[in-house]
């Protein structure tokens, strides 16, 4: 019995529940230290329970991210690379292995996987991205159209699944449209910031000096590529056909609208930008934490609580102005660094410093619930590193590949963080990237090109980066690429 041991009480097989949400940033998270807002029930959350302080997203994208998170395989084995092309539902996933070992599974809310969910008894899913007012939903018996702004659709829905009467343990995914773009928040976060003044990160204005090419001809800048109306909502209203949100849109932002443009006469489009776009992220954020807050209470009114695991996650991380960004993609730490927290009956608050990645959480999930995990998986239980907080790997990989046509076109990449040091290597630029992140946390200056003097950790990295691809089982073509650069 594993749960004992990790909650200190004894226990049946539990009930778990793992929030996804979107586009969440680690750092708009207050338990991991958050200087722009507080998220009070995620928090609960990390108070009992085990908070991630190192996970990351090896494929920085929704789709591809959801790919992994069911299969525990990463992209180039689970064969979905890319945000358009259909998940194949076909092949072994977490919520499959769970209902073999007698749990009723259900998803609701985001999908994003293009093909229908399998393995599920139970699926209500936004279609497509979604839209944040007036989602259509998805079901087994057909389409419909819900009223009303769609974190609180989803939260109700999901809330109808947990008050059900269940005969079986359960496994239910609540996956959050928000914080996703375009970040329209609920009529109930509009009063939040309204006259904060975000502080802004150190790399907000940055040059981009010393990094790889592409990070000068990526399209995701403040202050350039949000949009005021599709993006900022600058004099444009969501919509909707909830006329009270539309007045309390009105109220919030004729006198927001007015402060956006007195800001522009400074001439300061970037620093104007950054506060709008904070204060639209950051509400949406605070209507996911206010599910979260609500699916808590609901589990413990039901007396769910003794015998529930609960997972807050994120598809990725997203970019908060570091760099001048908004979006994910790359492998630097705001992108590919995720939230991860995983709260257990009985059990105190550890916060779990060892590498870990999203293609851990199915054999965690299976772990959890003393089922057999699929052989073809390749991450590994983090039931160890809640017990111990101990090590499990040496090194984290990342593999980025959408078409840099795209519209943010990042370059493709491969990569690999441990403890102290990253190494990016962009494949169809060859271009290679090497942080120090206790010297440098911020990835600005890249050691690369630098001293003689770290010749032999260049070396290693490189040799570490090729056998961890063969671990993971990449493909022979991106291995080889990564040989020729050295010639």
């Amino acid at each position: 019995m594993i749960l004992p041991v990790v909650a200190g009480l004894p226990m049946v097989r539990p009930n778990i529940v793992l929030i996804f949400s979107d586009d969440h940033a680690r750092q708009a998270i207050s338990a991991y230290g958050s200087r722009v807002n507080q998220t009070p029930n995620i928090d609960r959350l990390a108070r009992n329970g085990a908070l991630f302080e190192r996970n990351y997203t090896s494929n920085p994208i929704c789709a591809p991210s959801r790919a992994t998170l069911l299969t525990g395989k990463y992209s180039h084995v689970n064969g979905h690379k890319d945000n358009a092309s259909a998940f194949n539902g076909a092949q072994s996933n977490v919520a499959k292995l769970l209902q073999a070992g007698g749990y009723e599974t259900a998803w609701i809310g985001k999908w994003h996987l293009v093909s229908d969910p399998t393995g599920f008894n139970h699926w209500e899913i936004l279609r497509g991205q979604g839209e944040y007012y007036d989602p259509t939903i998805l079901s087994a018996s057909g389409v419909s159209k819900a009223t009303g702004y769609t974190s609180e659709v989803i939260t109700e829905k999901a809330l109808s699944f947990l008050k059900k009467p269940h005969d079986k343990p359960f496994f239910m995914v609540v996956g959050h449209k928000a914080p996703h773009r375009p970040w329209v928040p609920g009529p109930n976060s509009l009063s939040m910031f309204k006259d904060t003044r975000f502080p802004e990160p150190k790399t907000l204005r940055t040059d981009y000096a010393t990094l790889a090419s592409g990070a000068r001809t990526v399209s995701m800048g403040i202050e350039k590529t949000l949009k005021p109306q599709a993006d900022l909502y600058v004099g444009k209203a969501p919509v909707t056909s909830i006329p009270e949100y539309l007045a309390k849109w009105s109220e919030t932002y004729s006198r927001e609208d007015r402060d956006y443009a007195e800001s522009l006469k400074s001439g300061d489009l970037l620093g104007a930008n950054y506060q709008r776009y904070m204060r639209h992220y950051l509400r949406c954020v605070q209507d996911v934490d206010t599910s979260v807050g609500q699916l808590m209470d609901a589990i413990k009114d039901a007396r769910l609580d003794k015998n529930t695991i609960i997972i807050y996650a994120s598809d990725q991380g997203f970019f908060l102005g570091e760099k001048g960004w908004f979006d994910k993609r790359w492998f630097y730490e705001p992108s590919s660094g995720t939230p991860l927290v995983i709260s257990a009956p009985g059990m105190k608050a550890r916060r779990v410093k060892t590498l870990t990645e999203n293609v851990d959480i199915a054999p965690t999930l299976l772990d959890f619930a003393q089922c057999a995990v699929d052989p073809e998986m390749q991450g590994i239980s983090l039931v160890p590193a809640m017990q111990t907080g101990k090590g499990l790997r040496g090194y984290a990989y990342g593999h980025f590949y959408e078409n840099n046509d795209g519209e943010h076109k990042v370059p493709k990449y491969v990569s690999i963080v441990g403890d102290r040091y990253k190494l990016i290597y962009y494949y169809e630029l060859r271009e290679w990237e090497l942080f120090d992140l206790k010297t440098d946390p911020d990835e600005s200056k890249n050691l690369w090109d630098g001293s003689p003097a770290l010749e032999p950790l260049r070396k290693r990295m490189v040799q570490d980066l090729i056998s961890k691809m063969r671990q993971v089982r990449e493909e022979v073509s991106v291995i080889n690429s990564v040989r020729e650069s050295l010639r």
